[in-house]
């Protein structure tokens, strides 16, 4: 069904998590943005367990509006890209979920006390286009299904930790319940065993406990995982870990801590950085797609979202796919 024809006052719509929003206050500021901005009247579209928002981004721009503003988490964010890439609509950020990494790799303010201006620059902010990453799942028996990405894709100890996080404490304490789910998560000393093709290159073997591909690089308490990923550069960057005992852990944490978090924000540290050895550990590759089949089903995840069990995924990159609304 094609998008209905714009009018001519423009028009924003709010797809929003009511698990996340205080709706009450959400409505007061939207009514007062788009006042002051000379817009329609907005339209509020609800998600569902069914639906984190994919059909109700897609049914804001059936109706012809110009804007899709995603109140709620990473999960809400990537669910309305995935509805609106390619199209003439750009999307709007309230972040309230526990990460909140897209808003974070944008420097946006995640403080929910800052709502008002959330809401305020999406309407009256600049576009940024973005890239959006587009990945093809195969489960065991062989279905498919294909979905976007905004920050991360990933499996092994990082899908591990997002399934053993416990619901009531992230509720309670936010990103730190991931810490108490890394814990648990790190008893499981199983390595997976990957075949990956990175690009046009010959296809590779490799044994790791983990796969993360980014389309950004920092993660929850200003963690650098990426310290070379752009959200508009094109290509993924991707690390693999394979830490044996304390000691690999410790050369882990030494480089995303001390290198990435450190070292790198300055001349002279990224010289530093530049001169060491790599390291089996933790490894960097980058490339617009990769193709990933392992040897057994592992649980996988989006954007800090649960997707179940995979036995392969295959990723590309969609340049500058979606428009995301920042301060002027």
């Amino acid at each position: 069904m094609a998008p209905a024809a714009k009018p001519t006052t423009r028009q924003a719509a709010v797809v929003y998590n009511p698990t996340r929003v205080d709706l009450g206050r959400l409505r007061l500021a939207v009514a007062a943005s788009e006042r002051t901005a000379g817009w329609a009247r907005t339209l509020w579209l609800e998600t569902t367990a069914e639906d984190p928002g994919i059909g109700q981004a897609h049914s804001a721009v059936d109706q012809g509006v110009d804007l899709v503003i995603a109140a709620g988490g990473d999960g809400t964010m990537r669910a309305v890209a995935e509805a609106v890439r390619g199209l003439d609509v750009s999307i709007g950020l309230i972040p309230l979920g526990t990460g909140n990494l897209l808003a974070r790799n944008l420097n946006l303010d995640v403080n929910s006390s800052k709502l008002e201006d959330a809401v305020r620059i999406a309407f009256t902010g600049e576009d940024r286009p973005i890239d959006v990453g587009v990945i093809v799942i195969e489960r065991e028996g062989g279905d498919r299904s294909e979905h976007a990405f905004l920050v991360m894709a990933g499996l092994g100890l990082d899908a591990k930790m997002i399934a053993n996080t416990r619901p009531a404490l992230k509720r309670r304490v936010g990103w730190l319940a991931y810490v108490d789910a890394i814990a648990r998560s790190l008893v499981d000393r199983d390595v997976l065993r990957v075949r990956y093709r990175l690009d046009d290159e010959e296809e590779r073997a490799i044994r790791v406990h983990t796969i993360m591909v980014g389309n950004c690089g920092t993660m929850p308490g200003n963690v650098v995982l990426l310290p070379d990923a752009q959200i508009d550069d094109g290509v993924f960057d991707i690390v693999t870990l394979r830490p044996e005992g304390f000691g690999g852990w410790a050369v882990v944490w030494f480089k995303i801590f001390w290198e990435n978090g450190v070292l790198r924000r300055s001349q002279v540290g990224r010289k530093i950085v530049s001169m060491q050895r790599e390291v089996r550990t933790l490894r960097y590759l980058r490339g617009s797609s990769i193709i990933v089949r392992l040897d057994r089903p592992e649980e996988f995840e989006l954007d800090g979202d649960e997707f179940g069990q995979v036995v392969a995924f295959s990723a590309r990159v969609d340049p500058l796919a979606v428009r995301v609304r920042v301060p002027a």
